[in-house]
């Protein structure tokens, strides 16, 4: 998909569009610039998992992930089901995979 450009003749309909965009995608990455949060992500890509679990393959408080799960889903990324006691988290879309597979290319993939 090719980046759109902008031109001094464009509708202000799709300006106002293109703004719109910038500010779903702005906040999108605010959300994962994260450590915490996006080591969640990369759990979730896994499947369902309980904070408990969360907390366990993060060696972290459950205060912490909590809070990291709580702007995820603030987000829209993540979605919460509660059963009994615990609570389960999922992605909410395919967004945060397509991400991480773009971080892991950009960073993480041997030369």
């Amino acid at each position: 998909m090719a980046i759109p450009k902008f031109s001094a003749d464009m509708p202000q309909v799709e300006m106002d569009r293109f703004a719109e965009n910038a500010t779903r995608a702005s906040n999108f990455l605010k959300a994962i610039s994260h450590e915490g949060r996006l080591m969640i992500l990369c759990h979730l890509v896994s499947g369902e998992k309980s904070v408990t679990e969360l907390e366990e393959l993060l060696s972290a408080r459950q205060a912490a992930v909590s809070q990291q799960l709580s702007r995820l889903r603030l987000e829209g990324l993540v979605i919460p089901r509660r059963e009994g006691k615990a609570i389960y988290y999922r992605l909410a879309d395919d967004r945060p995979r397509k991400m991480l597979e773009t971080i892991h290319e950009l960073f993480c993939a041997e030369d």
